[in-house]
């Protein structure tokens, strides 16, 4: 997507976007000359995060747009406010706000503490509603006003919700401010749109979520895709698009891209589908795809022995969590589980605090533990039930990708 210089002189109020998604936004409208204003709680160096405000406007300015540095805490009333009037002072208005800031927790009710469930729902939703409310008399002023909530679709599907309730719920909030103010705003010329990937994309959260092994990130995307797809939905004219819930590569499609190896870390690998997304037939190809490369036939008691041999201490240190399967058949389940917390072993039946469970089919049994499909594209897929924490779900994933030559040579 080629940057075309519609956006010089606009002024883009991006959250969150010291690192990661964000910054690849801001970034991308600053090659057309932009200014952005960078609004996120990143002054000082994070020991384990890149980035800060002040090396992002470097970045900003580099790239050839003007920054404008704001710490900002989306949940204080006051903080927000303080930004968007230095955002007016300084570039004259509001033309765009991005509201990308956003907190993650993969757990379920059990697991989440209040203190969590707060951060994510003042972030998320209450910061993404307070954020919008202070802007939206300038928006009202620009010629081609545009929010972009960095949100999913809005799919009342229990499987989206039964993981991670809060987390789900939290998320869908800033979706419900699109829904809602899209139609409040309409006459008034404002575009409030969402935009969400459909695969992971490789920030210091999703390295975060996958344990941090090259598989994960081999499977994923470059925020680039996510800059990409914002900057043609943020281009459209603002009465004629609003409303909308777009997937990053259908909104790229649309303007006529055709080669997505350019966003793949590793074009070869099998993309890690994204929660949210209306994917089931695109993980079901996925999954069709991978079965048809090299499906091990072995029978269930060697795939136990060379499981148990490829665990290594490293696995355990990168798992930390203990996995409960059921595999349905027609004669009877069966149920087993993996032990990388404590001793590293398989063992018949479930384990009494196990962390993830997992319910697959027979016929899908040995092609995931195998890694010949992800358990993340089939549970997209709905191949594949998962309850627990996702988190600890995903960093198997990787896991078994990471040996499963070990496992199928």
């Amino acid at each position: 997507m080629h940057n075309t210089g519609k956006f010089a002189g606009k002024t883009i109020l991006i959250t969150g976007a010291s690192r990661g998604i964000g910054k690849a936004v801001a970034l991308k409208l600053a090659k057309d000359g932009a200014n952005i204003v960078i609004a996120a709680k990143t002054a000082e160096p994070h020991p384990k995060l890149p980035g800060t405000i002040y090396t992002a406007a470097e970045e900003i300015k580099k790239a050839g747009g003007k920054a404008l540095p704001c710490i900002v805490d989306v949940r204080d009333e006051e903080s927000v406010e303080k930004c968007v009037e230095a955002a007016v002072k300084e570039f004259g208005g509001i033309d765009i706000l991005v509201n990308n800031a956003s907190a993650i927790s993969l757990t379920g009710t059990l697991d989440t503490p209040m203190k969590r469930y707060d951060l994510m729902h003042n972030i998320n939703t209450r910061g993404t509603f307070l954020m919008s409310q202070k802007a939206l008399p300038y928006l009202k002023q620009s010629k081609n006003p545009h929010i972009l909530n960095m949100s999913p679709p809005l799919l009342m599907e229990p499987q989206w919700f039964a993981p991670h309730v809060a987390y789900t719920m939290a998320k869908y909030g800033m979706s419900m401010c699109v829904l809602g103010m899209a139609e409040e705003f309409r006459s008034d010329g404002i575009a409030v749109n969402a935009l969400w990937p459909r695969t992971l994309i490789w920030t210091a959260a999703a390295d975060m979520l996958t344990g941090g092994t090259e598989e994960g990130r081999k499977g994923s995307r470059y925020p680039a895709i996510v800059a990409d797809a914002a900057y043609a939905v943020l281009s459209r004219n603002s009465r004629e698009s609003t409303g909308n819930f777009f997937i990053d590569d259908e909104v790229l499609k649309s303007e006529g891209v055709t080669n997505f190896d350019q966003y793949a870390i590793d074009p070869k690998a099998d993309l890690f589908i994204d929660f949210f997304v209306p994917g089931a037939e695109y993980a079901a190809n996925q999954r069709k795809q991978s079965k048809s490369k090299t499906s091990p036939k072995m029978s269930e008691k060697d795939l136990f022995d060379k499981i148990q041999q490829a665990i290594t201490p490293e696995s355990i240190k990168l798992a930390g969590a203990i996995y409960n399967f059921t595999v349905k058949s027609s004669k009877g389940d069966k149920t087993f589980h993996i032990d990388l917390k404590d001793t590293g072993k398989l063992g018949n039946g479930p384990a009494e605090k196990a962390d993830v469970h997992f319910e697959m089919s027979e016929e899908d049994f040995i092609p995931i533990l195998t890694g010949q499909i992800s358990s993340m594209n089939a549970f997209v897929g709905k191949k594949l039930k998962i309850k627990g924490d996702l988190s600890k779900a995903m960093k198997l994933d990787t896991l078994i990708k990471s040996i499963s030559k070990k496992i199928v040579s």
